[in-house]
């Protein structure tokens, strides 16, 4: 049998190579993602990780949760983990939040190496960055703001925490939830999450402070920090800092009218300031941090579907944070809007919007409500018995990579918890990256003569 000529295996290795690269940014990332949830559940299992003996499906959900930065348990984390499984959480948080090419990219500028070219489109896809320029100077910031946000987080949590815990307990509490709540985590040692905590003003502000810093993006934080004091900011800063007090100060407001009678949440609590700062971590908390003052299977109905809209919309885009993002929901409304007065594009800022970042914004929002969708008609099936209100909010939570549940995922079929666990999975690399995984780009050879087709 003749050997193969070398020029034909070079070729052959060269077609190998090239197709890699064609591998697309969210296939990757959802990838490294997959890759990571496995290491956890791994680890997870390893002796001494647990206190109880956990299942496979419980380690994987609780993997997945944490490298999604999600919060959805199925587990107590602070009476089934032991500190050695706490810290594996801990690292998965981290990891998942920050993203996981910005620590190797990181690592190989620390080297003196040039990123390849593949490396730079994952990366700045992981960032949500249009152009490479400056890519490496954000990755770095990335790093020290985060680190520096969750230090200072730490330091102010100790000091409420540290005389009621004592030294050891009292800074390993302040650590976790620093980094849980600065990654959009929602994780807590506390199996009531911080209920105990609604009528602390310095754990209740400094734990909204930090998830709401994680979840603006880190290009609007770069903006912010190189502020010149005359330089105008971007549109895309002012967008997500205007929209993002918008929805605060209304969610606040909303959440304060809803359960201010309701005797199970704010209608409860002992004073007018409790019942205010209740509200407004409520208010919040459903941008994808996924910690609770109070109890969340407790809101009322409206105020349950509010949650889920906030759950839907997310964060800012490049942050800890996920859901749709608050630009692709200004952009949606922008062009309702613009269409209701007869233009032919949507305007902000004295600035027009471009048909491209109209079509991603449909895309997105639509593929999301088709993913979540079709979670929930598969919970449906396979949780029977389960309220719909419950399984709704789950699946949202899941997709938002919130973590906020109303009690039923612990009690969800094997079923059940695997759709999850792919939720929260594709809610994490971006409701976009089914769009990439459905169909491949083509340049049309031709343009065709325009149809008619009757909307609305």
């Amino acid at each position: 049998m003749p050997l193969p000529h070398p020029l034909q295996h070079s070729k052959r290795s060269h077609l190998f190579r090239h197709r890699a690269l064609q591998l697309n940014p969210p296939l990757m990332l959802l990838t490294g993602f997959t890759v990571l949830a496995i290491l956890g559940t791994l680890a997870l299992q390893l002796p001494g990780s647990t206190t109880i003996s956990i299942t496979w499906m419980e380690a994987l959900f609780t993997a997945t949760s944490a490298i999604t930065v999600t919060g959805l348990g199925v587990m107590d984390v602070g009476q089934h983990l032991t500190t050695w499984g706490q810290v594996i959480l801990l690292i998965l948080i981290q990891l998942g939040g920050l993203g996981f090419m910005t620590f190797a990219a990181l690592t190989m500028v620390f080297l003196g190496a040039r990123l390849p070219i593949q490396q730079q489109n994952v990366v700045r896809e992981s960032l949500n960055q249009s152009s490479y320029s400056d890519l490496l100077q954000l990755v770095r910031l990335v790093i020290v703001f985060a680190l520096v946000v969750e230090l200072l987080t730490t330091l102010l949590l100790a000091i409420a925490w540290v005389p009621d815990l004592g030294w050891h307990k009292g800074l390993w509490y302040s650590v976790f939830h620093a980094i849980s709540a600065f990654n959009n985590a929602g994780f807590s040692l506390w199996s009531d999450s911080l209920v105990h905590y609604a009528g602390s003003p310095l754990v209740t502000l400094t734990i909204t402070a930090s998830f709401i810093i994680g979840g603006l993006g880190f290009a609007v934080v770069q903006e912010l920090l190189k502020h010149r004091r005359h330089t105008p900011w971007s549109m895309q800063t002012r967008l997500v800092i205007l929209t993002t007090v918008g929805l605060n100060v209304v969610g606040t407001l909303m959440f304060a009218l809803l359960e201010w009678h309701n005797p199970h949440t704010l209608g409860g609590m002992p004073s007018l300031s409790d019942k205010w700062l209740a509200a407004w971590f409520q208010a919040v908390t459903p941008r994808t941090a996924g910690f609770n003052t109070i109890d969340t299977g407790d809101l009322t109905t409206p105020s349950s579907l509010l949650t889920m809209l906030y759950m839907f919309i997310g964060g800012g885009p490049g942050s800890t944070a996920s859901g749709i993002k608050v630009t692709t929901f200004v952009v949606l409304l922008l062009t309702a809007r613009a269409f209701l007065r007869g233009s032919t594009e949507p305007v902000i800022f004295s600035r027009r919007i471009s048909s491209e970042i109209v079509f991603k914004a449909v895309a997105v929002a639509l593929s999301a409500m088709i993913l979540v969708f079709t979670v929930l008609f598969g919970l449906s099936i396979t949780e029977p018995g389960k309220p719909f209100l419950d399984l709704a909010f789950e699946t949202v939570s899941a997709f938002g990579t919130v973590g906020l549940s109303r009690g039923v995922t612990p009690h969800l079929s094997g079923e059940g918890q695997l759709l999850l666990v792919l939720t929260m999975l594709l809610g994490r690399v971006g409701s976009l990256s089914l769009g990439y995984f459905l169909a491949t780009r083509q340049t049309p050879g031709l343009r065709y003569a325009k149809g008619r087709i009757q909307i609305g």
